[in-house]
């Protein structure tokens, strides 16, 4: 079956349509995601990123749905009371991209033009100061996990090093949302030298990759770990307390768009949306499946006693960026002692 964008909007139309014909609770839904882009596919996969907002607290925060082995849709539902005041809003990193300009698909009582329109008024959101409210709220939140992994050293497993991996993912958008929206998971690596560029801060991207590990392997050697990663990920999707991103509607997903880049430019920036997922599906496993995991983490130099160095090392790299944001702030003649 011929698949595009096209025709991934479509679906998501009718899904919209088909979920608010049977629920009269849902306010408003919206596209927004990689569907919004040109080229929306990576590795000839991709999902559908939909939105759905109810006047009340939904019981279930996000759901997948699979349409083929190579796509999906990746539902997340919100509550009307989450769309904050348009200040608050415009200071967000995460809800005020997504609210700036998706596609939307649904709206009751206008709800969601006012909610817009609030949030592009006077085009407050672009300014300097705003943006570098939102850098400073994703900087400030990789700090504090930093901060819970000082400790760590030897012990660290899979636990620990989900943290590690959500603060380097914080301080990478930091310097993303420089230059425009955050850079989702599955591209993190493979966007992110351009956004270092445009920040005049390409050894920024030199050190990202540093800090996952990309200098100890070559492609090959990741390529040798893809049968591995990929029994944990299958297992993990069928156990209890596993991460949702780690669903059997997924598994290609990841895995063609890790393959496809690691034939391609830049072949370990498929470093981040493997180790990643493998690190979240270790969480819930045990014996043999846990020790490939656990080898590969140590030819990263990941774990064990790497990972005190690892962690002093994303310490310097926040130091960075915190010089950086206050290098900006002063250029732009931004005050940032409220913030």
């Amino acid at each position: 079956m011929r698949v595009t964008r096209d025709s991934l909007i479509r679906i998501a139309r009718e899904t919209v349509q088909e979920r608010v014909y049977n629920d009269k609770s849902i306010t408003a839904a919206y596209l927004t995601g990689s569907l919004l882009t040109e080229e929306p596919m990576l590795g000839g996969t991709a999902d559908i990123d939909l939105v759905l907002v109810y006047k009340d607290r939904p019981m279930q925060g996000r759901e997948f749905v699979k349409l083929t082995p190579d796509f999906h849709l990746d539902i997340s539902r919100r509550a009307k009371e989450e769309f904050k005041t348009p200040r608050e809003l415009r200071g967000d990193p995460w809800l005020g991209y997504e609210l700036y300009a998706p596609m939307l698909l649904y709206e009751r009582e206008k709800f969601f033009d006012f909610v817009q329109a609030s949030l592009r008024a006077g085009f407050e959101f672009e300014q300097p100061q705003l943006m570098i409210q939102r850098c400073r709220k994703l900087y400030a939140h990789a700090r504090q996990i930093w901060m819970d992994l000082t400790d760590v050293g030897e012990k660290a497993g899979p636990k620990e090093l989900r943290k590690y991996f959500k603060s380097l993912y914080h301080a990478i958008n930091v310097i993303a949302e420089l230059s425009g929206p955050p850079i989702q998971e599955r591209r993190l690596l493979l966007e992110f030298p351009a956004r270092a560029e445009t920040a005049e801060k390409p050894g920024l991207s030199v050190g990202a990759f540093a800090l996952i590990g990309a200098t100890n392997v070559d492609a090959d050697k990741v390529k040798s770990w893809l049968g591995d990663w990929k029994s944990a990920f299958v297992a993990a999707s069928e156990t209890a307390g596993v991460d949702l991103r780690i669903h059997p509607a997924r598994i290609n997903y990841y895995e063609k768009a890790v393959r496809f880049m690691l034939e391609g430019e830049t072949p370990l920036a498929a470093l981040w949306p493997l180790m990643h997922t493998w690190t979240l599906s270790a969480e819930v496993l045990e014996g043999d499946q846990v020790d490939f995991w656990r080898q590969a983490c140590n030819e990263l130099g990941l774990i064990g006693s790497n990972f005190t160095y690892r962690v002093q090392g994303l310490d310097q790299y926040l130091d960075e960026i915190d010089i950086l944001l206050e290098e900006t702030a002063t250029a732009n003649g931004v005050d940032v002692s409220n913030m």
